[in-house]
């Protein structure tokens, strides 16, 4: 699924990045790279997407974070 297709509250793991080797390598920068937990915070009207990465908000558009590949951490039973 797409990070884009994601809901607001759950958390991801990223999987990969169908995106332009520029946006893929400045995304790795801000530390979004595979494995990397992430927290869907917020949707704004126009597709914009908040989301908590690494101790750090960041906001994605639509063209962007719908080309991020994620799937659903899953949650420990134990905690």
């Amino acid at each position: 699924m797409t990070l884009y297709e994601g809901k607001v509250g759950n958390q991801y793991l990223v999987e990969g990045m169908e995106t332009s080797e520029e946006v893929t390598r400045r995304l790795q920068a801000l530390g979004l790279i595979e494995g990397t937990p992430l927290k869907l915070l917020n949707r704004k009207k126009k597709g914009a997407l908040i989301l908590y990465v690494r101790g750090t908000r960041l906001a994605l558009g639509k063209d962007i974070s719908s080309h991020i590949l994620v799937k659903e951490e899953e949650k420990d039973e134990e905690r």
